[in-house]
């Protein structure tokens, strides 16, 4: 069974890549969104296959996708919905937004203001939207798969810290190589193709509760938490050559992730339990825009994801 389950993600992985060229991490971070059920932030410029990854996974998994491009003068009830009143009937009526969907796109989060992006916290956080004084579940899984351009660009907001933190991973996308670009030449326009549905929701359900059984050590455990209280001033785990550079370090949010796709990671490799390697190689990702550097850091061009990664190297 688990080895049928490896072979259907390795052969949505390979269907993938076959149409995205060169954005194999990508890719690879949106099915453990899926499969984890955790939201993923990805951060990269104009061009670079972002909303077109999201659109084949959708159509790969069989889930319900919807696409919101955020916008300067987009408003909450535009994203979540809102009460229309019927006249004839004399009565209010709910009008769902695009938020009740499987997979949902927020393209160019950072391109609206907070009070839009915090209308997302309630869906993120707890998978139900309020509207009005009714509450209403959404269908699972839910996940929200947010593109950014990078927050130096004109016309882009910063994210909340507590959005952020919702937010399992960040991922950057940088230009693909030689090759793979030059394969996109040859490109045809994927976008209103049909794919084999090699997955649904009952299969990721099964997936879910695989990847969920993956052993993970007390050592395993301990290193993970000890990483985490590693990012944090004032902790006994907080190396002091890090004093200055860091304001706040990562919430326990972080250790939840770290564990969960520690377990994905392994699983992908085809074992049954966690190695320190499947874990340090995320932590770049789950904790680069968890841990919040000091304003001298940020002026001096220190790289988060490099603290992070210098951190989790201290902590072996």
């Amino acid at each position: 069974m688990k080895t049928q389950l490896v072979e259907k993600v390795n052969q949505v992985l390979n269907k993938a890549k076959s149409i995205v060229y060169g954005q194999d991490e990508m890719l690879e971070s949106i099915l453990c969104a899926l499969i984890c059920e955790g939201h993923l932030l990805i951060e990269g410029m104009p061009g670079l296959g972002k909303t077109l990854s999201v659109s084949t996974m959708s159509k790969l998994c069989n889930l319900a996708f919807k696409r919101v491009q955020f916008t300067p003068d987009l408003l909450p009830s535009d994203l979540i919905g809102t009460m229309v009143y019927n006249q004839s009937k004399e009565e209010f009526s709910t009008k769902f937004g695009p938020i009740f969907t499987q997979i949902l796109l927020a393209d160019e989060i950072n391109r609206s203001p907070a009070k839009v992006q915090a209308a997302l916290l309630e869906a993120m956080a707890e998978r139900q939207v309020t509207i009005g004084e009714r509450s209403y579940q959404l269908k699972r899984p839910f996940v929200v798969l947010a593109t950014q351009n990078p927050i130096e660009q004109e016309g882009t907001y910063n994210l909340p810290e507590a959005q952020l933190d919702r937010f399992m991973m960040k991922v950057g996308v940088d230009y693909p190589d030689f090759d793979s670009e030059k394969s996109i030449l040859d490109l045809k326009n994927e976008y209103g193709q049909e794919f084999e549905q090699i997955l649904n929701a009952e299969t990721i359900g099964n997936l879910k509760e695989t990847v969920d059984s993956v052993y993970v050590d007390d050592k395993i455990r301990n290193l993970i938490v000890k990483l985490v209280h590693a990012t944090r001033p004032g902790s006994k785990y907080y190396f002091k050559e890090f004093d200055g550079l860091i304001t706040a370090g990562a919430s326990p949010r972080a250790s939840i992730w770290l564990f969960k796709i520690a377990k994905f990671k392994a699983f992908l490799d085809g074992k049954d339990f966690v190695t320190p390697d499947n874990v340090f190689s995320i932590v770049p990702n789950v904790l680069g825009h968890r841990v919040i550097l000091s304003y001298e850091a940020i002026v001096d061009r220190v790289d988060v994801r490099n603290v992070v990664k210098d951190i989790a190297k201290k902590c072996l």
